[in-house]
């Protein structure tokens, strides 16, 4: 098997992963293209998921954000970090139960999974992003966790975008409990490949067939990369193309945005 970029593009592309931010919208504004990518997915009929991080929102919330930006996603189609602890938290203790510090689509992915939520002896402490963290659901973290209870993070990321700034995320409230317990959760989101994994077991998928796109050296493409996909960069968000050649690793490709994919699921 030889893996030069060539021979790889060979392969047939079955399946397709895309980021969110930064690849379709900013923020609220849609990337140009965005729409008719989708829209050529789900005329194909290829089956794709749309990832995110964020694990505020429940896949329907998702939809209806996109939707307000004219991308119409189906809900079964969006794959979140929220969505990927649940999963993982099934395959390694099913029916457990665990405190949540997190918003509803940590709660709701947990609940649907069969998860009891508790603050008595929970095999987990998850926490997952949230608006409002409070200093009293953190103690209560710190003692769960220093009480034995395994700590998991839907996602690294240490900071996030909003309207007004720079909004502080679950990276640093982690780093806030590592620091008072001395124990490290275990990431799940991106760059964590388990993210791309856990997607791909969702899609019945395979590694080989499988693109990923993304916005982002750090997370996206080195996540894809350990996932075994071949992986996309556009240069619509976060890396600049400039800063491509500063990392040790490559995407498969480098393109200016969405809308020059369109050809390739119009081909496929």
């Amino acid at each position: 098997m030889h893996h030069n970029g060539r021979v790889t593009e060979t392969r047939p592309v079955e399946t397709w992963l895309t980021d969110m931010d930064g690849v379709l919208v900013h923020e609220d504004v849609p990337i140009p293209g965005a729409q008719e990518f989708i829209e050529a997915l789900k005329r194909a009929g290829t089956p794709f998921l749309v990832l995110t991080n964020n694990s505020i929102y429940t896949p329907r919330d998702l939809r209806v954000r996109l939707l307000g930006s004219g991308i119409d996603v189906p809900e079964h189609a969006i794959w979140t970090s929220a969505l990927a602890t649940a999963q993982f938290l099934d395959d390694q203790r099913p029916g457990g139960s665990a405190y949540v510090v997190g918003e509803a689509g940590l709660t709701t992915a947990l609940h649907d999974i069969g998860y009891v939520m508790t603050e008595r002896d929970p095999d987990y402490v998850v926490l997952g992003e949230t608006r409002t963290y409070s200093f009293e659901s953190i103690t209560r973290a710190i003692r769960l966790v220093d009480g034995g209870a395994r700590f998991i993070a839907t996602n690294p990321d240490p900071s996030g975008p909003s309207h007004a700034g720079k909004v502080p995320a679950t990276g640093s409230v982690a780093a806030l409990i590592r620091t008072a317990t001395g124990r490290s959760p275990y990431f799940i989101g991106k760059p964590n490949p388990l993210m791309m994994r856990s997607a791909l077991n969702r899609l019945e998928a395979h590694s080989e067939t499988t693109v990923m796109v993304g916005d982002r050296m750090d997370t996206d493409i080195i996540s894809g990369l350990e996932a075994g996909l071949r992986t996309v960069l556009v240069t619509t968000g976060s890396t600049r193309p400039e800063q491509v050649e500063m990392f040790p690793y490559r995407p498969t490709r480098v393109v200016e945005s969405i809308a020059d994919l369109l050809e390739m699921v119009t081909d496929g």
